[in-house]
């Protein structure tokens, strides 16, 4: 077998890059735990030794989280006072937690594939699926991991892109949030349209648990709700707006479930679906957010819908064309694609 050497060591780059992202998990998660990004970003450059003096924390230990940080380009450094600091734009990433590029939940959401390997390897073997409430740690990270877009794009972009939805909003609406999970997209809607009610569902005790912990903490428990159900489990009628954020490819049954959505908005009302970014073709994916977005599909999103009913397993990368095709199953005739991100697409779909 002959070898490009050119190509290999290319591919070696390559991969010494993937390496230290890897290695980057631990030390981010690290740095957030104990509050390091925060302490430089609101204190401004320090040594090693002033970071230990204002974190209390151990200064050996500081000296090698800041030098890998700085090796990494999360960090900037003064040689002349030894001094590290958290640039704006790094700040945006690792400090700021309402800034739309906060990753932080990234890091945690890798960092629970890691926890979770052995279940999915198991799954490779065997076909079966993997229950959601079995994926340890993931759904506080995946709720960390969502919620900046929902929080910078949800009331300023998205809901205002769908057709009159905003005023009837302002007036006061019933909203069903699907799939809430964790409650953060219901919340951030209760906050900005106190005159509408939101009941959000998820089939997951605990993810509902801590919605309604949320909804205590942000002042809405007076125009929200949370139960426990499937979407299919949700009674007919009533509902003015139907949202699904980044779950309609997890469900076992996505057909089945537009088909309930169906019945549950009155007349004239409005589903809005928020999914992954993908476009219909393998070659149209192979980017970075394709990227991601595959492992995550292959260690979430897959398993999942199999340890489900039905099990159709649209994974997080269906495509729009995919996605219109169960949607336009539930019975609904007007499909538009109402905004997007680099992250996101929302779809609105009425009957």
């Amino acid at each position: 077998m002959k070898v490009d050497t050119e190509r290999l060591n290319t591919l070696v780059g390559k991969m010494l890059g993937d390496l230290g992202g890897a290695a980057s998990v631990p030390m981010v998660r690290i740095g957030d735990t104990l509050g390091l990004y925060k302490a430089l970003h609101e204190h401004g450059p320090m040594t090693a030794a002033e970071l230990s003096a204002r974190t209390r924390l151990h200064e050996r230990y500081l000296r090698e989280w800041l030098s890998f940080n700085l090796a990494s380009g999360y960090l900037a450094y003064e040689a002349e006072s030894g001094r590290f600091a958290l640039p704006p734009e790094q700040a945006m990433v690792f400090a700021v937690e309402d800034s739309p590029v906060n990753m932080l939940g990234a890091f945690d959401l890798m960092a629970a594939m890691q926890k979770n390997q052995e279940q999915i390897e198991d799954a490779f073997r065997t076909g079966g699926g993997v229950p959601w409430g079995s994926l340890q740690c993931m759904f506080c990270a995946t709720a960390r991991f969502f919620r900046p877009g929902y929080q910078n794009h949800l009331v300023q972009d998205w809901l205002p892109a769908l057709d009159g939805v905003v005023a009837r909003l302002q007036q006061g609406s019933s909203v069903a949030d699907v799939g809430c999970g964790c409650g953060w997209s219901t919340v951030i809607m209760a906050k900005a349209f106190p005159n509408s009610h939101f009941t959000g569902y998820d089939y997951h005790e605990a993810s509902i648990q801590d919605a309604r912990a949320h909804a205590r903490e942000h002042g809405v428990e007076a125009n929200t709700r949370f139960e426990v159900g499937t979407a299919k489990e949700i009674p007919d009628g009533g509902f003015d707006l139907v949202t699904f954020f980044d779950c309609l490819h997890d469900m076992g049954d996505p057909r089945g479930a537009a088909t309930q959505v169906k019945r549950m908005l009155k007349p004239g009302g409005t589903w809005m679906i928020v999914e992954p970014m993908a476009g219909d073709r393998l070659e149209d994916n192979l980017n970075p957010v394709g990227r991601l977005y595959y492992a995550g599909s292959t260690m979430i999103c897959v398993p999942t819908s199999l340890s489900q009913e039905v099990g159709a397993a649209l994974g997080a990368q269906a495509g729009e064309a995919k996605l219109r095709e169960v949607i336009a199953a539930g019975g609904f005739g007007s499909i538009r694609r109402a905004a997007e991100t680099p992250f996101n697409m929302v779809l609105e779909a009425r009957a």
